[in-house]
């Protein structure tokens, strides 16, 4: 029997570094990214691409 998608591929929250408390909701794939994830993404309070991290 197969997993369930909720095992493999959780929901985490990407919060701004820039301290906006902006935030991204996504999936990730814990095979694949098993540690903390950082994208750089818009961040429209600040009007610039800033690194967004994944908070727990």
């Amino acid at each position: 029997m197969a997993k369930r998608a909720n095992d493999l591929r959780p929901i985490v929250k990407l919060r701004s570094t820039a301290g906006s408390g902006y935030t991204y909701v996504t999936r990730k794939n814990r095979r694949n990214d098993p540690d903390r994830m950082t994208l750089r993404k818009y961040d429209p309070r600040v009007r610039q691409h800033v690194d967004f991290r994944e908070e727990r």
